[in-house]
C-alpha cells in the first residue's frame, strides 16, 4: 500500500473500508508535499484541508517555482479555476516536469464545460503529459471529451451521465477519472467505484471541490493504485463532510467544521460510515 513502487500494477481486490483506512494512514506517515498550482479563491482553504488530512501544500505557480517544486513533491495538482495565461505557464512548466521525472499529477478542469478556453488549456496539459487522476463534476468531464455544458463552475449534467465520458477519458490516457457529484464515480475504465457519502453543505462552501483534487495528489503520492488513492481522497473528505454538518448546519461554521473532521477522521470512523460500492 506505501509509495515504494509507485508505478507497480493496481491491486484488483474490491475496494473496502480497509484500503481507505490504510490509505488514511500511509498518507498521515509519509506526510507527502503536495505541490499545488490552483485557484486564488481556494488556496487557502486548499492547504488548510492538506494539512489537516495529514500532507504538506506547497501554494506556488509561478514559472521559477514551478520546474523545482513539481520535481520535488509527492504530486502536482494542477487546478483550472483562476487560470490566466501567465499562471498557465507555471502549469505547464509543471507537468512537464512531472512527464520528465515520472512523477504524479492530477488536473481539475474547472469549468471546462463553461468556457471553451479553459477545456483548450487542460487539453494541452493532457497531450504535455498524462495525468495520474482527471478529477471533475460531470460537465467538466464532459467537455474533455468533446461535449459542453455546465454553468461556471456548477455541472448541468449527473455523474451517471458522464460515465461512459469518463471511461473514455480514463482508457485514452490510461488515467483515473473521478466525477464529483452527489454520488461520485470514481473509474481506470473498467473498475467503477461508487462513493455515496457526503451532504448538500459541501456545495455551499468555495474550495471543497477544490480541496479534494488536492487531497487525490496527496493520496496519489503514497498509494500504489490511483484507484484506491482517488476512492480514499472522496471517501475521506465525503465523511468528514457529514460529520461537519452533524455540528453546524450554516456555510461559515461548516467551512470550519469540514477541516476539523479531516483531522479528526480515524479508522473506526471510516470503517463505520464509509458507503463504497
Amino acid at each position: 500500500m506505501t509509495s515504494s513502487s509507485p508505478h507497480s500494477p493496481p491491486q484488483l481486490e474490491p475496494l473496502t473500508a480497509d484500503l481507505v483506512v490504510d490509505a488514511v494512514h500511509e498518507l498521515r506517515t509519509q506526510v507527502p508535499l503536495v505541490h499545488c498550482l490552483t485557484n486564488v479563491v481556494a488556496a487557502g482553504f486548499t492547504a488548510n484541508a492538506l494539512l489537516a488530512a495529514g500532507a504538506a501544500p506547497a501554494m506556488a505557480d509561478a514559472v521559477d517555482d514551478a520546474d523545482a517544486l513539481a520535481r520535488g513533491s509527492g504530486a502536482v495538482l494542477v487546478n483550472l479555476g483562476t487560470v490566466t495565461q501567465e499562471s498557465f505557464e507555471g502549469m505547464r512548466a509543471a507537468v512537464t516536469a512531472v512527464g520528465d521525472s515520472g512523477g504524479r499529477w492530477v488536473l481539475d478542469p474547472v469549468a471546462a464545460g463553461a468556457l471553451p478556453w479553459r477545456a483548450t488549456l487542460a487539453e494541452e496539459l493532457l497531450e504535455l503529459s498524462a495525468p495520474t487522476v482527471i478529477r471533475g463534476n460531470p460537465s467538466e468531464v464532459l467537455a474533455l471529451t468533446g461535449r459542453t455544458g455546465g454553468r461556471g463552475v456548477d455541472s448541468s449534467a449527473a455523474p451517471d451521465d458522464a460515465l461512459e465520458a469518463a471511461r473514455a477519458l480514463a482508457q485514452k490516457y490510461a488515467a483515473i477519472v473521478a466525477v464529483s457529484g452527489t454520488v461520485d464515480l470514481v473509474t481506470d475504465g473498467e473498475r467503477i467505484v461508487r462513493v455515496t457519502n457526503g451532504h448538500p453543505l459541501m456545495t455551499k462552501v468555495t474550495g471543497v471541490g477544490c480541496a479534494l483534487g488536492a487531497l487525490v495528489a496527496g493520496f496519489a503520492a503514497v498509494v500504489d493504485d490511483p484507484l484506491v488513492a482517488a476512492s480514499a481522497a472522496t471517501v475521506l473528505m465525503t465523511l468528514a463532510g457529514e460529520a461537519a454538518a452533524d455540528r453546524a448546519d450554516r456555510p461559515g461554521s461548516f467551512a470550519v467544521a469540514i477541516l476539523d473532521e479531516l483531522d479528526a477522521m480515524d479508522a473506526d470512523r471510516i470503517r463505520a460510515g464509509a458507503r463504497l460500492s
